[in-house]
């Protein structure tokens, strides 16, 4: 049996699969303690699937942790920054269009060197020792826990990197080290910012993946356990601490693999209805679309991977405002993990979209008494306001004029009508409200190559035969089973602007992880 939990800003919810099949699910309200959430939930499934801990032999988590504190600016180290470039970048310094106040926390240490790559992999120059040997006295000095490192095309090239990472480990001990050729793609400074923030969640990401486990090891459960990444595949928790920002955007993805599983629907949109927001993204394949190439996060520039998701704020927690007649706004503010007590269904004083919902007939839950009083043009008005969102967000983010599949999902999917404007159809599949947890609990090892070859001396089918290889030996390097590794994803661009004939090439691959008494069915 495995489990997977995701983590939402209301609800934290718990899947139990086995052979392919759902056992059970169990939501919990978030509390601020999120760990004493998971543990909640953890137990209420356990209870429910009437099994032991020893009967788990998985448990994949989804959280949102990294992202809150990123966007709250809690608990981020200052941060060292080495770029190995000079004598090119010197123009363009690091962080150069950061938010003042996010800027201020990771602090100004700053430094440029020597080394770097081009396209081709031949050296920009060599890197110089005893300039790394001066930073790393200053770094010292400073008392900076944590170092980004970046490189010119390291993705194509990381060796030096890896160099300066084994350079500093020596010179200062403790100190936590991430290398932008692990979390971002090629281009420099939108890699480098990925670098940057990492490192500056390094602590936290310490501390979470501690209480994750305790809170696994209360209820007796000494499986181990992995955390899901934005692109819908896992990585085991000893990674996670070192790459946080992998994170960032694993609970919009969860949804979209949870209800590709649910509905058997691999090509289409699906809309993930929580307590705060609406998320909206497409699948391609079983697995979401990638964002492009630049993705503001707290509004920094960076470039690893991210599904492409629109965020609305409508959710069943979405405060109302208006009478109805005069016209009606639902959110963006929310009540989130609240929901239970602040609803006027479950004996609270808040007015919010799910209260409209329980009024109109459309769900049944808390107190209907409590809502009888609403008058039926507020009723009305609110629910179609929610339609209309929902129907102009999956306008939005359609690639084509045609009516496509939409899959509901989430605990608010309750606001969406039985239609949906652009919809061919609408499938709100069995077990939906905690697809989330499901598409944790269901997620593959995954590896991605992204690199520039030159074709001249080369064939185009030997670059991407090569490309597709690399992708295969690292998802088994990350814990794939080898018989089940597939090529799920394959993009090619030509870069007229460099010599060479050059062209980029991102490769995806996934693979089962190795667990025979939990394995799923293959998306």
């Amino acid at each position: 049996m495995r489990i997977g939990i995701d983590v939402g800003g209301t609800n934290t919810d718990a899947a139990a699969l086995e052979d392919g099949r759902l056992l059970a699910w169990h939501k919990s309200p978030t509390s601020r303690d999120v760990t004493e959430g998971i543990t909640s939930a953890l137990d209420g499934l356990l209870r429910e699937t009437s099994r032991g801990p020893d009967a788990v032999s998985a448990v994949m988590i989804g959280t949102t942790h990294f992202v809150n504190a990123l966007t709250e600016r809690l608990r981020l180290l200052e941060v060292a920054v080495v770029r190995l470039a000079l004598p090119a970048t010197s123009a363009i310094l690091p962080m150069p269009d950061w938010p003042p106040a996010l800027r201020r926390s990771i602090g100004d240490h700053v430094y440029l060197a020597h080394g770097g790559y081009n396209f081709d992999g031949r050296e920009i120059s060599p890197l110089d020792l005893e300039e790394l040997q001066r930073i790393a006295a200053d770094v010292r000095r400073t008392g900076v826990r944590s170092l980004a490192i970046s490189s010119v095309f390291s993705p194509v090239n990381r060796s030096m990197e890896l160099r300066a990472a084994e350079f500093f480990a020596r010179a200062c001990p403790g100190l936590w080290i991430s290398l932008s050729s692990d979390v971002g793609r090629i281009g420099l400074l939108e890699r480098e910012n990925a670098t940057i923030l990492n490192a500056a969640l390094r602590d936290l990401a310490a501390s979470v993946v501690r209480s994750l486990r305790a809170a696994l090891g209360h209820l007796g459960i000494s499986a181990p356990f992995f955390v899901t990444q934005n692109d819908g595949t896992l990585m085991q928790a000893e990674y996670a601490e070192a790459h946080p920002i992998l994170t960032f955007a694993s609970g919009p993805t969860n949804s979209m693999r949870g209800a590709a599983f649910l509905s058997d629907i691999r090509d289409g949109v699906i809309v993930d209805i929580g307590g705060t927001t609406t998320d909206v993204g497409v699948l391609v394949n079983g697995y979401p679309r990638e964002a492009p190439s630049t993705v503001d996060v707290a509004g920094v520039r960076t470039n690893f991977r991210m599904p492409d998701v629109l965020s609305i704020g409508l959710g069943g927690g979405s405060l109302v405002t208006g009478d109805g007649r005069s016209g009606v706004t639902l959110g963006p503010e929310s009540v989130g993990y609240r929901l239970v007590e602040d609803a006027l269904v479950f004996g609270g004083s808040t007015l919010t979209t799910t209260d409209l919902a329980v009024a109109g007939g459309k769900a049944r839950v808390g107190d209907p008494s409590a809502v009888a009083h609403l008058h039926p043009d507020l009723v009305a008005a609110g629910l179609r306001e929610a339609g209309r969102m929902i129907g102009e967000a999956v306008d939005r983010v359609k690639v084509s004029a045609g009516a496509v599949p939409v899959v509901l999902v989430g605990g608010g999917a309750i606001l969406a009508g039985e239609a949906i404007e652009g919809a061919s159809s609408v499938t709100r599949p069995e077990g939906s409200a905690v697809a989330n947890a499901i598409g944790a609990a269901i997620a593959h090892v995954g590896a991605e190559v992204d690199k520039v070859f030159s074709l001249d001396g080369t064939s185009r089918q030997v670059a991407l035969q090569t490309a597709k290889d690399e992708a295969v030996l690292r998802a088994v390097e990350a814990g794939a089973a080898p018989a089940t590794v597939e090529v799920v994803d394959v993009e090619e661009t030509t870069l007229s602007y460099l010599p060479g004939n050059a062209t980029r090439i991102r490769v995806k691959a996934v693979g089962d992880l190795p667990l025979t008494s939990a394995t799923t069915r293959r998306r």
